[in-house]
């Protein structure tokens, strides 16, 4: 009889909807997770799907997706309002923007009476700025004018044609701006500023009912970031195809931008990044006050992937990656015979590899 094979039966395939909330490069993670197959080896059918952040949380409450990829202020405003959600991993605890002004603004005072624009009022964008601006001895609304333009793109083409002043900004945005003549004022990761900028959320009753499944969607995560991280051909791509860029350029800036300053660190999230969150959005919906913060966010999930080394890619795999960027390697020797007759080249690569030729047989 033959050996019964004790090796464990992978899981059960299971469809997931996930939403993330805007075409940038945030969300790297999920385009790694999908396009490098790390999704289908964790035994999970992920259906990515562009959902704006105004209607992001909506719709994960109402069971249209699983997860969120989604800013921990529209987290923070769900719960304040009695939709019961958890945030289970931080993927922008380092806000990434720079604000960009025109040329005429050389320093913070000459932004005062001037108008900004943002992506949309309680989202990331808007919470950044008026994060920034008191760093920069400056009021939100009474002294610099915040506009909402409806979305990242809207805002930045709002800078270019002039209708505002300024504008935060990210690659590879940002480099358009820098080559229309628009310069950096100041960079949130500059400022000392724990965030939340982009998390991944779901309901607690579907975390406490399929919390494997959970499990092995945050794994993914991390198995995603570690895959980035060593491979930054495989991660261009992914932001190429869900960018729809081919800005080789500016999607490696922002490679650069994520993988050294945002994510430094594994995705853990915590009460205290929320901490500045709160001040902001309090000030139109003081309901968000009264939010348990430590009861909002669990990471252990995000642990439990880290304690069993979820955040290694195999050091093979990343050999490869680097091989395969560097192009195929070519034999010292056949370098050195390049050109030379064919009968050297044999002698040499023999006399290399240390074997010697056979004599020939007499008739």
């Amino acid at each position: 009889t033959g050996a019964v094979s004790s090796a464990t039966p992978p899981p059960t395939v299971v469809k997931l909807v996930v939403s993330y909330s805007n075409v940038l490069p945030d969300y790297f993670p999920v385009y790694v997770a999908k396009e490098a197959g790390i999704y289908a080896k964790n035994s999970l059918d992920v259906d990515p799907q562009l959902i704006a952040s105004t209607t992001g949380l909506p719709a994960l409450l109402a069971g249209q997706t699983q997860i969120a990829h989604i800013g921990g202020a529209e987290a923070l405003s769900a719960s304040s309002g009695g939709g019961d959600v958890v945030i289970v991993g931080n993927t922008g605890p380092v806000w990434p923007y720079a604000l960009y002004v025109s040329a005429d603004i050389k320093t913070a005072a000459d932004l005062k009476g001037k108008k900004v624009a943002i992506a949309g009022v309680g989202g990331s964008y808007d919470i950044g700025i008026r994060q920034m601006l008191p760093k920069l001895n400056l009021a939100a609304d009474s002294e610099v004018t915040i506009l909402s333009a409806g979305s990242t793109a809207n805002a930045t083409a709002a800078l270019l044609a002039g209708g505002v002043q300024g504008t935060l900004s990210q690659p590879p945005d940002s480099l358009k701006l820098e080559a229309a003549g628009f310069h950096v004022l100041a960079r949130l990761s500059e400022l000392g500023l724990p965030t939340a900028a982009t998390t991944i959320v779901v309901k607690r009753d579907y975390l406490q009912a399929n919390r494997a499944i959970v499990q092995r969607y945050v794994d993914s995560i991390v198995q995603a970031i570690a895959k980035a991280r060593s491979d930054k051909a495989v991660t261009v791509a992914a932001m190429k195809k869900y960018l729809k860029s081919d800005d080789d350029k500016g999607l490696g800036a922002a490679y650069d931008l994520y993988l050294g300053t945002v994510l430094k660190d594994p995705p853990l999230p915590a009460a205290s990044q929320l901490a500045g969150i709160v001040e902001i959005v309090s000030r139109t919906n003081d309901k968000v006050r009264s939010v348990d913060l430590a009861r909002l966010v669990d990471d252990s999930l995000v642990k439990s992937a880290l304690a069993r080394g979820r955040d290694r890619y195999p050091a093979s795999h990343a050999r490869r990656a680097r091989r395969s960027q560097r192009g195929p390697e070519v034999h010292p020797v056949a370098r050195s015979t390049r050109g030379a007759p064919p009968g050297r080249q044999a002698r040499e690569r023999r006399a290399s590899s240390g074997r010697r030729r056979r004599p020939r047989r007499e008739a």
